[in-house]
């Protein structure tokens, strides 16, 4: 048995050591939310400097959510095998280096190319840290409190990206990349320190590389089937082409996955209602809102000519209010219930994209842009760290690593889908247009994508609030494992 089983705890009064382990890997992951907005305000500078085009320039973007989502199911497998402790300090490492190489290449190509790799790495340290969160402190309000902590962390750090990507980026992109390499080497010799170190792990078993093979190069192919359709033409041969070996390489992963006696992910676990239903509506939550990041960003700094840090600072209220209002979140979770607060989190979104499709685009700022900012900062307080409880609430101790991943797989192939997306209708309505006219002949229709999925996301969890009046029945176990599973 692991250590960090013998450290479970019920109490939410804690000491230095459990606080120690909560902020070390609380801070591995909000460093990884952070890498991933920090891009954002850099994009246009990016973009002009080495020359890429829309299409290639969300590569920036998708090719770290993508690796990082298609590869959090193995990262997750990985830490039930060989310990958590192991994986996680291995793969904060790994983050620490490709952070420096990201920031010291010259080709578009190359920079691609190391935002893949640290995905990688990203993969492996989030369902790590997540499932030493889940072992160390037991289900029910310890948990919840901790898992609160655990999200202002993500939130805040996506949050903070921004911001620092803005003041950064005035004196050169390229430190956005160099910026999470000290705090990676911070955070590692933390781990060191306050981690317990593991036992051999009880379960045995092996890696599903089939699975992990043909489910990544289903989720690649298919967005980049979606960003080039634009140019190539929805109805062209390759295109279709594309879309088939997409369909083929996802049905071949399930086939994979259910005759494989070490899967990546047991299919059973998925009968959960709850576990079910926040995971795709975590994908739907963060790809409408990956896609209206992508949008503004370029909008604010291409057509009214904001700097990068004006940008930024025009972010700062939903850095704000997810800071300081996500600590408290846990009480109101314990009293109504993760299916409510999502709710509430979605409709705070759906508001947020639906006034800003409203507005004058000449408006001030305070009556303008603002009031999105504060829907998106509330709609982020309200759902993340409910969509984490619910994520994971009764599933066993030996498949927390799998949970925590399934929900980060979500979370960033939904960004990675909902981002090529938005981009395919922005492309497609350019008509012909190059550099800021091109973005303001497609930002309408594309806007209106992002409200859709927002939409979508308060379909699930309506579906969700619906199901919670009357008891879920317990699904039939599978593979002789009984589960709880807890549902609002």
């Amino acid at each position: 048995m692991s250590s960090s089983a013998h450290l479970s705890t019920t109490s939410t009064k804690w000491d230095a050591r459990l606080w120690g382990i909560l902020l070390t890997v609380s801070l591995v992951v909000g460093l990884d939310a952070l890498d991933v907005s920090m891009v954002g305000v850099a994009l246009p500078s990016i973009q002009a400097d080495l020359g890429l085009s829309t299409s290639t320039l969300q590569w920036v973007v998708s090719g770290y959510v993508l690796t990082y989502g298609g590869l959090l199911l193995l990262g997750g497998r990985t830490a039930d095998l060989l310990g958590r402790r192991r994986v996680f300090l291995v793969a904060v490492a790994v983050f620490a280096v490709t952070s420096l190489l990201g920031g010291l290449v010259d080709d578009g190509g190359l920079l691609i190319a190391t935002r893949l790799l640290k995905g990688v790495s990203a993969a492996f340290t989030a369902p790590a840290a997540l499932s030493i969160i889940t072992t160390t402190f037991a289900e029910g309000p310890a948990r919840n409190k901790a898992l609160g902590i655990f999200a202002v962390f993500g939130a805040s750090g996506y949050s903070a990206g921004l911001v620092f990507s803005g003041l950064l980026t005035e004196v050169g992109w390229r430190w956005t990349f160099f910026l999470p390499f000290p705090i990676a080497l911070i955070a590692l010799v933390a781990a060191f320190r306050v981690l317990p170190k593991e036992g051999r792990p009880e379960r045995t078993g092996g890696y599903d590389i089939p699975g992990a093979v043909t489910g990544v190069g289903a989720m690649l192919l298919l967005v980049y089937t979606v960003v080039e359709a634009p140019e190539v033409g929805w109805g062209a041969t390759r295109t279709l082409l594309q879309f088939a070996v997409a369909a083929v390489l996802l049905a071949g992963f399930l086939a994979i996955e259910r005759r494989s006696s070490h899967p990546l992910i047991r299919l059973g676990i998925l009968r959960s209602g709850p576990l079910a239903r926040a995971n795709l509506g975590a994908a739907v939550f963060f790809g409408g809102y990956l896609g209206f990041q992508f949008l503004v960003m370029q909008y604010l700094q291409s057509v009214l000519g904001w700097s990068a840090l004006e940008t930024a600072l025009g972010f700062l209220p939903a850095a704000l209010i997810v800071a300081f209002g996500s600590p408290r979140m846990d009480s109101l979770i314990d009293r109504v219930g993760t299916t409510r607060t999502i709710a509430g989190g979605v409709v705070a979104h759906l508001l947020a994209y639906v006034l800003f499709l409203a507005i004058d685009r000449d408006a001030p700022y305070l009556v303008g842009t603002l009031p999105s900012m504060v829907l998106l900062g509330l709609g982020f307080m309200l759902a993340f760290a409910s969509f984490n409880i619910q994520a994971t609430a009764g599933i066993p101790d030996d498949e927390q690593g799998l949970a925590g991943g399934l929900l980060n797989t979500s979370l960033q192939v939904g960004g990675a889908i909902g981002l090529a997306i938005v981009t395919a209708v922005l492309t497609a309505n350019a008509e012909g247009a190059t550099g800021s006219r091109a973005l303001l002949n497609g930002f309408d229709p594309a806007l209106y994508v992002v409200a859709a999925m927002a939409l979508l996301g308060l379909v699930i969890a309506l579906t969700g609030l619906r199901g919670s009046r009357r008891p879920e029945p317990e699904p039939e176990p599978v593979e002789d494992r009984e589960f709880v599973y807890a549902a609002d």
